[in-house]
C-alpha cells in the first residue's frame, strides 16, 4: 500500500496579557507506516484590539543614527587620549585610549548587527542573519583580550620602572571623555530594556566612565602627591577589567555559537513536563538552542496516537518556558533511527 500525503494548515492563536501571539511553528506527523503530515502555523503579534504590537525601549533607526555618531565621537576620544597618553607620558591614558577604541567598534558593530539582523530569512539564511551580532562579539572579544594582555604587560613594567608624566594634561583630556563616555551611555540606554546588546553596551559605557574617573585621580596624585607609580597601577587596573570583560563574556558567547542549552533550561524539566501532556506516551530526540539572543529554538519526536498532541506540546513549551520557534515529529511507534537508539 503506498503511503498518503496529507497536508494541513492551521492558523491558531495564543492568548495571553491582552496580546494574541500566533507562532510560526512546523510539525511533522510520522508514523511507523511511513505516513507523514506536515501542520503549520503562521502569523503575527497583534493587540486583543487588533492593531499591531508596539514595544517601548526597542531600538530604533533613531537611537542607531545617535549610536553611529557615538562612534565617530568615541573615534575622535581615543585618538585624543592616545595622543595625550603619548605626549603626556601616561600609560593609564594610553590603555584607556585602547579601551575606548574597543568599545568604540563596539558601538558599530551593534549599529551593523542591528542593521544586517532587520534582513528578513532567506533560502540561504533560513533562520535569520541575526546572529551576525554574536559572531561579531566574539571578534571583539578576542581583540579586547590581546590588547589587554599587552597593556597589563606595559603597566606592570611601568610600575616596576615610573616615569614622569603630565598630569594636568591627562586630566583635562579625562575629563573631556568622561563627559563623552557619560553622553553615550545616555544614548545606548535607551534601548538596554529588553535587549541584551544594548544594555551590555550601556554597562560598557558606564565602565568607560569610571575608567576616565580613575584615570583622572592619577593625574591628581601626580599633581599633589608625586605618585607617579600610580599610573601603572590604573593601567594595571584598567587591562584587568579588559581582561575580565573578555573573560566573562566568552562562554555565553561561545555557548549560542555552538548551539548549546540556553541558560536557565533543563532538558530533563522539559521532558518531564511533555511527558504530562494527555496521550504522549515517550518523548526523545530532544534539541534546544538559540537562534539568537533571545529567540530559543526546540525541536524533538513525541510518540502519541492523539492527534492533536504536537498543538498541545508546541502550546505549553510557549506558554511554560516561552520557546516558540518548536518543531515536533509526532510517531505512533518509537523511531528505530541511528540517532534515536
Amino acid at each position: 500500500m503506498n503511503p498518503d500525503n496529507e497536508h494541513k494548515q492551521n492558523h491558531s492563536a495564543v492568548c495571553g496579557h491582552a496580546h494574541k501571539h500566533h507562532t510560526h511553528t512546523h510539525e511533522i506527523r510520522h508514523t511507523h507506516k511511513g505516513v507523514h503530515v506536515h501542520e503549520e502555523n503562521a502569523g503575527s503579534c497583534e493587540h486583543a484590539d487588533g492593531h499591531s504590537c508596539h514595544h517601548h525601549g526597542e531600538v530604533n533607526e533613531k537611537t542607531v543614527n545617535g549610536l553611529v555618531w557615538a562612534f565617530a565621537v568615541n573615534m575622535l576620544l581615543s585618538i585624543a587620549e592616545l595622543a595625550g597618553g603619548i605626549i603626556g607620558g601616561s600609560i593609564a591614558l594610553v590603555a584607556d585610549a585602547f579601551h575606548n577604541t574597543f568599545d568604540a567598534f563596539s558601538i558599530l558593530i551593534a549599529v551593523i548587527a542591528w542593521r544586517i539582523g532587520r534582513k528578513i530569512p532567506d533560502e540561504e539564511y533560513t533562520f535569520g542573519y541575526r546572529r551576525a551580532e554574536t559572531i561579531g562579539g566574539f571578534i571583539n572579544l578576542i581583540l579586547l583580550f590581546v590588547s589587554g594582555c599587552y597593556l597589563l604587560y606595559e603597566g606592570i613594567s611601568r610600575l616596576v620602572t615610573p616615569e614622569k608624566i603630565n598630569g594636568s594634561l591627562i586630566i583635562w583630556i579625562s575629563v573631556l571623555a568622561l563627559i563623552i563616555d557619560i553622553f553615550t551611555a545616555k544614548l545606548s540606554h535607551h534601548g538596554s530594556h529588553g535587549n541584551s546588546n544594548m544594555k551590555m553596551l550601556f554597562l560598557h559605557n558606564v565602565a568607560d566612565a569610571l575608567g576616565s574617573v580613575a584615570v583622572i585621580v592619577s593625574g591628581l596624585c601626580v599633581i599633589y602627591l608625586d605618585w607617579y607609580f600610580v599610573d601603572g597601577v590604573m593601567a594595571v587596573l584598567i587591562s584587568a577589567y579588559m581582561i575580565f570583560q573578555a573573560a566573562v563574556s566568552f562562554r555565553p558567547v561561545t555557548r549560542i555559537l555552538m548551539n548549546a542549552m540556553p541558560e536557565g533550561l533543563s532538558v530533563s524539566v522539559i521532558k518531564n513536563e511533555l511527558m504530562n501532556v494527555e496521550g504522549v506516551t515517550d518523548i526523545h530526540h530532544i534539541h534546544i538552542w538559540n537562534i539568537d539572543e533571545k529567540k530559543i529554538a526546540f525541536a524533538c519526536h513525541a510518540v502519541t496516537d492523539d492527534g492533536t498532541a504536537g498543538e498541545k506540546i508546541k502550546h505549553l513549551l510557549d506558554e511554560r518556558f516561552g520557546i516558540e520557534h518548536s518543531t515536533v515529529q509526532v510517531e505512533t511507534a518509537r523511531c528505530s533511527c541511528d540517532v534515536c537508539r
